[in-house]
């Protein structure tokens, strides 16, 4: 069994969903009492998110190095940021990292693929649709991808932090969340949604709306599941 790294604390409440459900999820599969490694570096996730504010790319990613390097020396056999956002930098972080890393972005694409997705909408923080972080890797997939406007993107930001960042959900937050996607996927005739930020899956649900939803979260866990237990 290898043990997983996982770069934490972007945020807490998402952390939290990594780390039980890798456990219940390994021992699912498993079929075993055993319990798998694991080792968690939870960083300022106020520091991550102003360096990703004013595009300091090179402090970004020197910052989280610091912490695959942690988990690396705490006997990480592959490591994994339990974010999105940051994501923003995997490329970079990939070319200098001691050990391989796991990538939420391409685990999604992957999914989306094979659920046959054509066109999909992504919600996410104001840093993962401005910077298209989804838009590039799903064309590659041969999937439209498509995002808010401008002022909607600002609406979303406001529901993510703070509230859904510290595990609030607020029915009214909720109910502008869910018409944004709405209105978006009737627009484009969407087949799929994105939930790109790994907070979302705290607010909407799979029987939330009638449409593919693509919880980054659970995708990621599952590859870092398969890799936990490869040869």
């Amino acid at each position: 069994m290898k043990k997983a790294g996982i770069i934490g604390g972007l945020g807490p409440a998402s952390t939290l969903d990594y780390y039980q459900d890798i456990i219940s999820g390994y021992r699912k599969i498993m079929k075993t009492n055993e319990y798998p490694s694991l080792v968690i570096d939870s960083v300022n996730m106020t520091e991550v998110l102003s360096y990703v504010a004013e595009n300091k790319r090179e402090q970004l990613v020197s910052f989280l190095m610091k912490s695959v390097k942690y988990l690396t020396a705490a006997g990480a056999d592959f490591a994994v940021m339990a974010s999105n956002t940051p994501h923003i930098v995997f490329e970079e972080l990939k070319k200098l990292s001691p050990i391989p890393l796991i990538s939420i972005v391409e685990a999604t694409c992957k999914h989306a693929k094979s659920l046959g997705c054509k066109k999909v909408v992504v919600l996410g923080t104001l840093y993962t649709m401005k910077n298209g972080l989804y838009v590039k890797p799903l064309k590659n997939s041969g999937i439209e991808a498509f995002v808010p406007e401008s002022e909607e993107q600002m609406v979303i930001q406001n529901i993510i932090f703070p509230n859904l960042e510290d595990g609030i959900v607020l029915p009214e937050e909720k109910e502008k969340m869910i018409g944004i996607a709405a209105k978006l996927i009737k627009n484009h005739n969407a087949d799929g949604l994105v939930l790109g930020c790994t907070e979302l899956p705290l607010m909407i649900k799979p029987e939330d709306m009638d449409i593919n939803i693509l919880n980054t979260t659970q995708i990621h866990i599952q590859e870092i599941i398969k890799e936990m237990i490869a040869d």
